[in-house]
């Protein structure tokens, strides 16, 4: 293989991982084609690949080429958590011993899942920098053979196999969007969709952690060291020399996105599509829903890139994205002849078809006297109007007051 691979190299590494790997869904999505105007929207659905994300790919297309001596020496990474979990399954897939260092910031659902494909996991550090030198410090100490997590030719083909499979499926696409972290994937994709089609390949980064854009105007890896982002699975902070180069000649455009449109855009994929997505496999659909390019009349796919997200922690996204939406209010009740109104409060909720999230009383303050408690609620409904008519009703009953709400005005 070349320096940067081809889509030759992307079609053998189809053939190599095809026994290992789903060929995922590619659904078709009628409430985001409604919604951006599109002549059809589809998800390529990476969130159901083996270990949960797209990077199994290219972590089984780099080690079915490792020398046998490499493998018998053990292998090492860096992740924070999508390519450790692929690494860890290709490994074991062929015994060979794997270890994985891992940010401190790591979701521990991708910790133990990493764990749980046979690989050590030692975590240490918060930046790139700090963890890249650890597994350098492995290499050094026990002779393991590193494995890049995205600038690696063999890896960037293998995730290619994602935009293979996506224009074998959709001949007809005009745009395919897909996250970017250390530019692997979009690599990758850019290099088959632009080989197959003449679709245009976009590009999407947070806007705590871009950096990807500001390296293609400047003609060179600048690194991001400050990160701010719930994308952890993009949150390499950096490019590499190879995906520079690849993403420069292939990718049409790069664009941000805010955290609150994430948010969003991963509670519409759990509400409408009825799939989880983690924060950076939403970032495609949050580009799409918040009109960072223009879908108008296009066949579109979007990439999910993968689904490997701690249950509690996607509970409390969702619930900002709802916020996002207009569609999740907090709200403080005062409550006379305490308890009495309680039952009152949930059917009142209840009868406007919300749903009562939260309902927790707080302690009894002099100002409303020892009978008369405040009670912080949250609610869920269809929009702003829906949540001031529940408020409103609330308001209306005997014995309760909503003395204050974050709903959002008219």
């Amino acid at each position: 293989m070349s320096d940067l691979p081809t889509v030759a190299d992307i079609e053998t590494a189809a053939e190599r991982v095809a026994p290992v790997t789903h060929r995922t869904p590619l659904d078709p999505s009628t409430t985001f084609t409604r919604r951006s105007g599109a002549a059809e929207v589809r998800l390529k659905l990476e969130n159901m690949q083996r270990t949960g994300s797209f990077k199994a790919r290219g972590a089984y297309n780099k080690l079915s080429q490792l020398p046998a001596e490499e493998r018998e020496a053990g292998v090492v990474t860096i992740s924070a958590g999508n390519h450790a979990q692929g690494v860890a399954y290709a490994a074991r897939e062929f015994g060979v011993d794997a270890t994985v260092v891992m940010p401190t910031f790591t979701p521990a659902a991708k910790v133990e899942a990493t764990r749980g494909y046979g690989a050590t996991v030692e975590l240490h550090g918060t930046e790139y920098q700090e963890f890249y030198d650890r597994a350098m410090e492995l290499v050094e100490e026990e002779g393991l053979t590193f494995l890049h997590p995205f600038d690696d030719p063999a890896v960037i083909a293998g995730q290619g196999t994602v935009g293979l499979e996506l224009v074998e499926a959709f001949p007809e696409v005009d745009t395919v969007v897909t996250p970017v972290g250390g530019g692997g994937l979009i690599s990758g994709v850019a290099t088959a969709v632009t080989a197959k089609t003449d679709a245009r390949v976009i590009g999407v980064e947070t806007t705590g952690s871009a950096h990807a854009k500001r390296s293609l105007e400047h003609g060179e890896v600048e690194p991001r060291e400050a990160l701010d982002t719930i994308a952890e699975g993009i949150a390499a902070g950096r490019l590499g020399p190879r995906t520079l180069r690849i993403i420069d000649e292939t990718v049409d455009e790069l664009v941000e996105v805010e955290e609150g449109a994430v948010t969003a855009a991963m509670a519409m994929l759990a509400e409408r599509a009825n799939t989880v997505a983690e924060a950076a496999a939403a970032t495609p659909t949050a580009a799409l829903l918040d009109g960072k390019f223009d879908a108008t009349g296009e066949n579109v796919a979007l990439l999910v890139s993968g689904g490997n997200v701690d249950l509690t922690a996607f509970g409390e996204l969702t619930k900002l994205g709802l916020a996002s939406l207009d569609r999740y209010s907090h709200a403080r009740l005062a409550l006379a002849n305490w308890p009495e109104p309680v039952g009152r409060v949930t059917d009142t909720v209840e009868h406007h078809g919300a749903e009562l999230d939260l309902l927790s009383p707080e302690p009894p303050t002099a100002d409303l006297g020892a009978n008369c408690r405040p009670v912080s609620i949250a609610i869920a409904g269809t929009g702003p109007d829906h949540l001031r008519a529940v408020l409103e009703s609330l308001d209306s009953e005997a014995g309760i007051t909503v003395v204050w709400s974050d709903v959002a005005d008219n």
